[in-house]
């Protein structure tokens, strides 16, 4: 496959050929769909959490005498029968949500998402990417511009997918709503679905080579 490669500012500077073994696949929806869940599952964090009544402070003095009071017997305020007593089977804080994804299948989901926004022109290539300094206004200044010079390059999140850090696009883009950063080796999955262009220097396809086709 070839696309148009473009210069920082917008002008087309000659094609790049793609490797059809990463941007030529056909997409397997439940294969993508099982690695974008697995790895929403190993990104969820833990945050409901219970008390059950061993948690529960209080409770160690016995509330009445266990006969002649007229009323129900019970040891202990910290019951889940009482107001403020212990949860039972409520959320723990220990629950484990993680997910085993292998390898091979994260690689071939990831060069199936990467083929489907290749196809759909979701993928803008740049002959190189940077900025002499960190600046958020620049940087939105130059996507600006090369959203009305690009014909497939218009609204909507993008994703720019680095050869390396930089440290200057890293800071200028932080602010900028929609706008993410991503080095090249740590591409996946859910990150690329997550956006809805890819801009990336020409550097940045070597490196996927690289890294994922072993």
């Amino acid at each position: 496959m070839k696309l148009p490669v473009y210069s920082q500012t917008g002008e087309e500077k000659g094609t790049a050929v793609l490797p059809k073994e990463i941007f030529e696949l056909k997409p397997n929806y439940d294969l993508i769909h099982q690695v974008a869940v697995g790895q929403i599952s190993n990104r969820r964090k833990v945050i409901a959490n219970t008390k059950d009544r061993s948690e529960v402070r209080g409770g160690g003095k016995k509330p009445w005498r266990q006969k002649g009071t007229g009323r129900a017997r019970h040891g202990s305020i910290r019951s889940p029968l009482w107001r403020h007593g212990g949860i039972s089977f409520g959320p723990q804080k220990e629950k484990n949500f993680k997910k085993t994804i292998p390898e091979k299948m994260r690689r071939k989901a990831l060069f199936q998402v990467l083929s489907a926004k290749a196809k759909d022109n979701f993928l803008i290539i740049l002959d190189e990417f940077s900025l002499l300094k960190p600046k958020t206004k620049i940087l939105a200044k130059l996507l600006a511009d090369l959203k009305t010079k690009i014909a497939d390059f218009k609204q909507g999140s993008v994703l720019i997918v680095l050869p390396k850090a930089e440290k200057s696009l890293i800071l200028s883009a932080q602010n900028l709503p929609k706008i993410k950063t991503m080095e090249a080796r740590n591409l996946n999955v859910l990150d690329v679905l997550s956006s809805k262009y890819l801009l990336m220097p020409k550097e940045s396809i070597k490196v996927i080579k690289e890294t994922f086709l072993k």
